[in-house]
């Protein structure tokens, strides 16, 4: 099977941190997935780490905790990093300040941190201080585990993860709306752990009526649930909607002006926070929305919706990655991934480009990126 996102592997301590970075996948939002592996004088590892969840310690914390544990001394010790520590006091400390005051003699990051109150700015404090600093390997997987954190502070919107399930020659659901289910169990649980890297997951008032779903992370173990988004434009969602039985935010982005409707009430009796948006056509602005949800912290935003909602991103040109299950089956009919209008020419096609194709249970996993969104122009110079 074909897997362009594993291609270019680090080396080294590099390749323990970026482990370490990869073991907080499920945990860290909003903050971005950081691994941290210090080697000593003598090509030790003394010390690894990652970071924790929002509010806890970062991955270099946790690596000095480490060695520190273990009896090691790390002074004159190399840290190797996945990302610029940064070098603002947020919930936590400066974690360049840190690294100084252990007495780490180089700092070896796989890219500078993209949020402008850091910005190279931890790298400047670090080489102030002493500290040698070096961009090192691992760039590309680093910034694939943060891409939607990336994609946040360059971009100013999440990055956006349409996840389909379909026949091989596309349907999504027959003609009568059945749709549960076209692609096998095992493609389910794996769509579980997509949905539980992201941030937020995304769905349509279409989804909600049609199939009610929970929407939630159950088949993988998760530290938090992502929370739901529903684009609902008249506040349709039933204030019984399964949607509501997971422990996690709800945000309802609408067009209906009056918010304090008896059904805009119950909504919010519920739980849900309701946002209006409108396009000026009686529908939820969906430009906006993706963009609004930066404010939210959101980082990956995994959208789980109907066809007519997929068109207005992929249309807005807001779909950055198709994540496609493919089942052996043929349905002949029926809705596709998105209610676009046809083409007249070739040449007009949505260039993609294949990031990985891989067997899960009967069915085909491909992960299809919008051509020109590698990297986001990205190359972690300093």
């Amino acid at each position: 099977m074909f897997d362009k996102l594993a291609a270019g592997a680090a080396s080294g301590p590099m390749v323990a941190a970026l482990g370490q970075a990869r073991e907080a996948m499920y945990r860290t939002s909003p903050n971005p997935r950081v691994g941290c592996c210090i080697m000593d004088v003598h090509g030790h590892v003394i010390g690894q780490g990652a970071t924790q969840r929002a509010g806890g310690p970062h991955a270099e914390i946790m690596a000095l905790r480490d060695a520190q544990s273990r009896g090691h001394s790390v002074r004159g010790a190399t840290a190797y990093v996945t990302l610029e520590p940064c070098a603002h006091q947020g919930r936590t400390g400066p974690c360049c300040d840190a690294l100084v005051e252990a007495g780490i003699g180089k700092v070896v990051a796989s890219l500078m941190d993209p949020n402008p109150s850091v910005g190279g700015q931890g790298f400047e404090r670090l080489r102030a201080a002493g500290v040698e600093v070096e961009i090192g390997d691992g760039a590309d997987q680093a910034w694939e585990l943060n891409l939607g954190f990336f994609s946040r502070m360059l971009r100013g919107r999440p990055w956006v993860r349409a996840k389909v399930a379909a026949s091989l020659d596309g349907i999504t659901a027959l003609s009568n709306g059945q749709s549960q289910w076209i692609t096998s169990a095992e493609a389910r649980h794996d769509g579980h752990a997509w949905r539980a890297r992201s941030c937020a997951i995304l769905t349509g008032i279409g989804t909600v009526l049609a199939d009610n779903p929970r929407l939630d992370v159950r088949a993988v173990e998760t530290f938090r649930q992502p929370t739901l988004i529903v684009a609902d434009s008249q506040l349709q969602t039933p204030p019984d909607a399964a949607l509501f039985a997971a422990q996690r935010k709800v945000v309802i982005y609408t067009a209906a002006t009056d918010l304090a409707s008896d059904r805009a009430l119950a909504l919010v009796e519920r739980g849900a926070q309701l946002l209006c948006m409108p396009d000026g056509q009686g529908r939820v602005d969906v430009q906006a929305m993706i963009h609004d949800l930066a404010r939210l912290e959101v980082n990956e935003l995994h959208v789980e919706a109907g066809h007519r909602l997929n068109a207005a991103l992929a249309e807005a040109g807001l779909v950055d990655e198709w994540l496609a299950y493919l089942a052996p089956k043929l349905l002949w009919g029926g809705a596709g991934w998105a209610d676009m209008p046809s083409l007249s020419r070739l040449a007009d096609a949505q260039a993609m480009s294949f990031q990985s194709v891989a067997s899960v249970g009967d069915d085909l996993r491909v992960i299809l990126r919008k051509v020109g969104a590698d990297r986001l122009g990205m190359d972690g110079s300093t």
